[in-house]
């Protein structure tokens, strides 16, 4: 996460003068096969080792960067490589998901997703502050060397870790449309049906404030890059105060609350902005916000598998992914036209309402629906 977080700021400098347009595209175009590959992606994860999976993923991320370098100047290749990129990320998120239970047991996976999520949440916090300082002293091309070194590391790193998720050794029966069973097994199941809308709904508010961040922070709190930069610290420190929490939750009623009661608090956090339009509340608000958000990461992962079978959590990890991707780069869309028509303030008044409204009626939902028995598709 160190290094796609330079990545993205070096790419988004890069493409700049070529308009909105392409800006777009940059933040888009890894999430395509992220969302429509999650069932591919999810079935391989089913049907081969994990780690190994996750190693050759992992070196497909690193030749994409790689080919993003040779071809920097050339903006239509540079979305084929990221969309390249995409492709390993679609494989090694779920893969790496499945893979935390074995690791950690399934009664500890929850502190270990917590854990996973804590180094990622640095890792983009340290990337996030030192990118522009690491363009300036290496240049747009050695930086992106960077990226693709951390994929090879990490790939060299999982040599070592000797546990394995191997399905091959299961014995299930092959079915027709067995990609599908992921995406089938959230719909059937009323608790991941439940959480899985109501994590996209406010994660679609957040994408709407996250377009509309730059826009308050120059016209409504007249301020600047120093402003920015300690907004979205504020917001990653959240993050990694609410993994923490969230990783000592044990009990899967507990995990249902929390992810509910984390949506009403992020659309609250939300909204203060609207209200309190000074630095000081705003900050707060932020600080708030990625707690909720850090809170329900790990919350809908330890769902997940809870709510899964052994032999499809690798599918409906992807689904899951897949559902979340998609409604951030919706919420990315909409963003620009909430924007344009409602302004900065009302934009950040609109998602909050929107993420609070969201998290109520999961906890109205989930009460209804109680600890029912998961459903078992395959």
């Amino acid at each position: 996460m160190f290094g796609t977080a330079i990545t993205l700021i070096v790419l988004l400098l890069h493409v700049k003068d070529f308009g909105a347009y392409a800006v777009v595209a940059i933040l888009i175009a890894e999430f395509v096969p992220v969302t429509l590959g999650a069932p591919l992606a999810g079935l391989l994860v089913d049907r081969l080792p994990n780690r190994r999976l996750m190693i050759v993923g992992q070196l497909v991320q690193a030749g994409a960067v790689f080919g993003v370098v040779s071809v920097l100047d050339r903006l239509p290749l540079v979305l084929v490589m990221l969309v390249l990129l995409g492709c390993g990320t679609a494989v090694v998120n779920p893969a790496a998901a499945a893979l935390v239970p074995v690791i950690c047991g399934e009664r500890d996976s929850t502190r270990g997703y917590a854990v996973v999520a804590t180094g990622r949440t640095l890792g983009m916090l340290g990337g996030s502050a030192a990118g522009g300082l690491l363009v300036a002293a290496l240049g747009t091309r050695d930086a992106l060397y960077l990226d693709a070194a951390t994929y090879l590391a990490q790939a060299c790193l999982l040599g070592f870790v000797r546990a394995e998720r191997d399905p091959r050794g299961t014995r299930t029966r092959r079915r027709r449309g067995a990609a599908m069973a992921g995406a089938r097994h959230v719909a059937a199941d009323p608790v991941l049906r439940v959480a899985q809308v109501s994590l996209a709904l406010a994660m679609l508010g957040v994408m709407i404030a996250d377009v509309a961040n730059v826009f308050y922070v120059i016209d409504v709190l007249h301020g600047g890059a120093a402003t920015l930069g300690i907004l979205h610290a504020a917001w990653m420190i959240g993050v990694f105060i609410g993994v923490r929490l969230a990783g000592r939750v044990r009990t899967e009623r507990v995990l249902l609350t929390g992810l509910g009661l984390s949506c009403c608090t992020m659309g609250a956090a939300m909204l203060v902005p609207a209200l309190l339009p000074f630095a000081a509340p705003v900050a707060a608000g932020y600080l708030l916000g990625g707690a909720a958000n850090g809170v329900q990461n790990v919350c809908n992962q330890g769902l997940v598998r809870s709510r899964t079978p052994q032999e499809l959590r690798g599918r409906v990890f992807a689904a899951a992914g897949a559902i979340l991707i998609g409604s951030n780069v919706l919420g990315t869309v909409l963003g620009g036209a909430v924007v344009a028509l409602a302004g900065a303030r009302w934009s950040f008044a609109i998602a909050g309402a929107a993420s609070l409204l969201a998290g109520l009626a999961a906890l109205r939902a989930l009460r209804a629906v109680g600890m029912t028995k998961p459903a078992s598709v395959t």
